[in-house]
């Protein structure tokens, strides 16, 4: 259970979290001066301490921080002060604060940061081992792979984890972009100074910038105090950047001048602040179909591109499908002991003919289904489901990379009205359409078309439709915005 160490002097504080607190799955324990705070973190080690400034003894808010850095450098602390005190909390920033809090404060915006600091401390804690055999070796997270093309992931890796370098690493989603930024990171030499991670397309695009840079007082409606952002909490460690690719182009321009010279100002600020950062960035997107069309800086690809790793799917790895299969049985069996623990050959046969467009992210849900509802302590081939919301249960049985077409099909069937049939005459067309228009893009028609008819099928439903047209969200947001494709009461196109 994650730990919280609250130190201050006013037993009443300790009260206030501990009552915040009370129905989650987190351990409060409290200190009332600097000297047992420092007692307290060797011996409890503790996920987070939320440590007042002003504090009784020998030890104020600042020496017990100091103290406690020196013992345990990755130690998260947040600082608490007054508001007539808040300059002296955001000078202690530089001597390795996680983050700070004005009193008095909003239990809400407390938690939070809590729960954010936690999160940060178990990203840097879950050590990520990228050799291909995990049981010689005691780590809470791995990279599983055998083939030839993960040995050279593993060897990248290693090749470019013990400098400072800048990482781009691509690849589709649930490919393991995450796990392999986490690796860099626990086999660098940063590996104990901070670890932070963001998403950037999980952050709306007005809160991005200052989420990174963080903002000064007033800079805004609602910045009621100064605050630091992501990059100056992670001074001296390394930030990886999730989903590059959703980046606004202001902010880009914002992170080039941080990648060349290591500078920023907060937003709403004009005071310069010098950071030593390591950048890992990751992105399902093609950045350089993006510098064509306008929505991503080439310098900035550039800079971040400096030690590219490009991580395969799934279905050009099927050889690790039984290993990943048996990891992900055995972490089942650690959490649910009722859990299928083996799988049968046929049903293995069948994850081995699947074309995963999930990639292992989808291998590990449909693992964790069957082993939950398998029958016995044997998955088989009718426990392999592919969930759909808007469709009855697909399962592998019926050779999965045609699942998309029924036996009862037309198109499928072969007889007259077979696929061949059905797309000659339109075929036809855009070959007359073609000759007569040199700049005209059959392709681009087919695709316009499709993705417009998946839409209309599902009433404007996104999700639906890329999982209809087997492809991800963001891939269908771009392709919308390619062919200028709009949802309002229907769906409509420029023509």
């Amino acid at each position: 259970m994650p730990r919280l160490l609250i130190v201050d002097s006013e037993q009443d504080v300790f009260y206030c979290f501990e009552r915040l607190f009370a129905n989650e799955d987190l351990d409060v324990v409290a200190a009332n001066s600097g000297q047992e705070a420092v007692r307290l973190c060797e011996q409890l080690q503790p996920e987070v301490v939320l440590m007042d400034v002003e504090l009784p003894g020998d030890y104020d808010g600042f020496e017990a921080l100091k103290r406690i850095r020196a013992k345990r450098p990755r130690q998260l602390v947040i600082l608490m002060a007054a508001y007539g005190t808040s300059q002296t909390a955001i000078e202690a920033m530089k001597s390795g604060a996680y983050d700070y809090i004005i009193k008095p404060f909003d239990v809400n915006q407390a938690r939070r940061m809590i729960r954010q600091a936690i999160k940060a401390h178990q990203d840097m804690q879950q050590v990520v081992s990228y050799q291909p055999l995990l049981s010689r070796e005691q780590h809470t997270q791995g990279i599983i792979g055998q083939s030839d093309k993960m040995q050279a992931i593993f060897k990248r890796i290693g090749q470019l984890a013990q400098n400072d370098l800048p990482v781009l690493i691509t690849g589709e989603s649930g490919t393991g972009k995450e796990l392999v930024a986490r690796a860099i990171y626990h086999h660098c030499p940063r590996k104990n100074k901070p670890f932070l991670a963001l998403n950037c397309a999980a952050i709306p695009d007005t809160l991005l910038e200052s989420e990174l840079f963080g903002y000064e007082k007033g800079a805004f409606t609602g910045a009621l105090g100064r605050k630091p952002g992501k990059i100056e909490l992670c001074d001296g460690g390394t930030l990886f950047l999730d989903e590059i690719g959703d980046m606004p182009l202001q902010t880009q321009t914002k992170m080039l001048r941080v990648l060349q010279e290591g500078t920023f100002e907060r937003v709403g600020g004009s005071s310069t602040i010098h950071v030593d950062v390591r950048f890992v960035a990751a992105t399902n997107q093609d950045l350089k179909t993006m510098i064509t069309e306008g929505r991503f800086r080439e310098d900035l690809f550039y800079r971040l591109n400096v030690l590219p790793v490009q991580l395969p799917p799934l279905r050009e790895r099927l050889d690790d499908v039984p290993l990943l299969t048996e990891y992900f049985l055995g972490k089942m069996k650690e959490h649910s002991p009722s859990a299928a623990n083996s799988i049968s050959i046929e049903a293995m046969e069948h994850l081995l003919n699947y074309g995963w467009p999930g990639n292992v992210r989808e291998l590990e849900n449909v693992i964790k289904n069957a082993a939950l509802t398998a029958a016995g302590d044997t998955i088989v081939s009718r426990d392999l489901m592919i969930l759909d919301k808007e469709a009855e249960p697909l399962t592998p049985t019926i050779e999965p990379r045609q699942t998309a077409f029924q036996t009862e099909s037309p198109i499928a069937s072969g007889e007259p009205g077979a696929i061949e049939d059905v797309l000659e005459p339109a075929f036809r067309a855009l070959l007359e359409r073609r000759r007569s228009d040199r700049d005209y893009k059959p392709m681009d028609e087919i695709e316009r078309v499709m993705l417009i008819k998946a839409l209309q099928t599902t009433n404007g439903n996104q999700a639906r439709a890329a999982k209809l047209l087997n492809i991800n969200r963001v891939t269908l947001r771009k392709r919308m915005e390619k062919y200028n494709v709009r949802i309002e009461a229907r769906v409509e196109a420029d023509f």
